[in-house]
């Protein structure tokens, strides 16, 4: 009997399961005579009886299992041996890697193209560099689905985009209580905005700054000099300037150019990028990087609506999160690579007030409607439950 990976069954959950992912009971799931013809036509040869979408059902909700071992079990109901040749599912993942196809991302992804083609599933990774030019081919419809970071799936999803709000995700620890909570079911209704869907959510690391002078070690030195800021995004430029110091607008792939040019005298950045974009260059000889995480970021896998069910990305999701602790595992290699001479300690007093300007701003931000209010107060709540003697927890006592 072939296998085949969550990819495959979307057409036949489109079809099967036309419900909201709130609670269901699997016993009372009847498919109309269309969906009947529908499932009939995608299962040539299958029997689809009542018997059939109850055993899918139950095994489809059933968070008690792994999601590969449910697609065993599905691909084992439904038969799969019994589909005519060629019949596999084709779908064109975009994958933005600032390297490339040689870079980290795009490689990881390829080996989840390699298990997809030994279950039947035909997934073409394509690679991209510009990550703006890989939104604009999601938009056109030219990418069934997208990998992108956290900051440009605001533009899709604004409840996730928010999960990468300055000084949200204190640590790794709060960013798995905050993915383990996003890749339940009960989330499912946050994950669709107009025609897209939130398929997955992947953590991605701390970002840190990165400066040329050790001796930019808190908000106040900071004054006067350049900062790097993404020129999508208006408000870092706001913030930056909030500080006295002066914004020069930048791509994600410029902005680590700049810095090793000296452009810029400090970068945002996540510490994976310091070896793969070679940002000791722009540190040497007397800089270095603070130590104090402005956030933890994500990468997110947007889809198309239309290709990719909210039920079946439901299942997607689940698998992300399952993946959680392989992927912090390839993270902190790349992490694992920055020398500790040049970490910058800053005393607890600058501590407190990089965790002052952080509140003001996200509350600044939220707003303004740049940030969804819903997903701050998710963030807050589980800060809370980390340490529920933070002053922002006073109300929830």
């Amino acid at each position: 009997m072939r296998r085949f990976t969550v990819l495959i069954i979307a057409p036949i959950f489109a079809t099967l399961l036309s419900i909201t992912m709130a609670p269901a009971n699997a016993q009372e799931l009847r498919l109309t005579p269309d969906q009947q013809a529908k499932m009939h036509k995608l299962l040539p040869g299958v029997e689809i009886d009542q018997p059939l979408v109850d055993g899918l059902s139950e095994v489809f909700y059933s968070r008690d299992m792994p999601v590969r071992v449910r697609l065993k079990a599905i691909s084992k109901l439904v038969g799969i041996d019994q589909m005519p040749p060629g019949s596999a599912l084709h779908r064109k993942i975009c994958i933005w890697d600032i390297a490339g196809r040689n870079g980290p991302v795009f490689q990881a992804a390829m080996e989840q193209r390699t298990l997809a083609l030994e279950y039947g599933v035909n997934l073409e990774m394509l690679p991209f560099t510009n990550e703006t030019v890989m939104v604009e081919e999601l938009k056109s419809g030219r990418c069934d689905a997208a990998l992108m970071s956290g900051f440009r799936a605001r533009t899709f999803n604004l409840y996730t985009g928010t999960i990468d709000a300055i000084g949200a995700v204190p640590d790794e620890e709060h960013m798995r209580t905050l993915l383990e909570v996003l890749a339940h079911p009960s989330q499912a209704g946050h994950m669709v905005h107009g025609d897209y869907v939130i398929m997955g959510i992947y953590p991605a690391g701390a970002a840190h700054i990165f400066v040329n002078d050790k001796r930019i070690s808190s908000l106040a030195k900071a004054a006067g000099k350049k900062v790097a800021v993404l020129d999508y995004d208006p408000t870092q430029a706001e913030m930056v300037a909030g500080i006295g110091a002066t914004p020069v607008p930048s791509d994600i792939v410029s902005a680590p150019n700049k810095f090793n040019n000296g452009v810029v005298d400090i970068l945002a950045a996540p510490l994976v990028a310091y070896e793969l974009l070679e940002l000791y260059k722009g540190m040497q000889p007397d800089g270095g990087i603070i130590d104090y995480p402005l956030t933890q970021l994500s990468m997110q896998l947007v889809g198309r609506l239309d290709k990719f069910p909210n039920e079946v990305a439901q299942l997607i999701r689940e698998a992300s999160f399952e993946a959680f602790d392989r992927i912090r595992e390839r993270v902190k290699v790349e992490e694992g690579r920055v020398p500790a001479h040049w970490w910058i300690h800053i005393p607890e007093a600058d501590r407190q007030e990089y965790e002052s300007m952080m509140q003001e701003a996200r509350t600044k931000l939220r707003k303004d409607k740049y940030y969804s209010g819903e997903m701050l107060d998710l963030e807050r709540r589980i800060r809370c439950k980390y340490n529920s003697s933070r002053g922002e927890c006073s109300a929830a006592r």
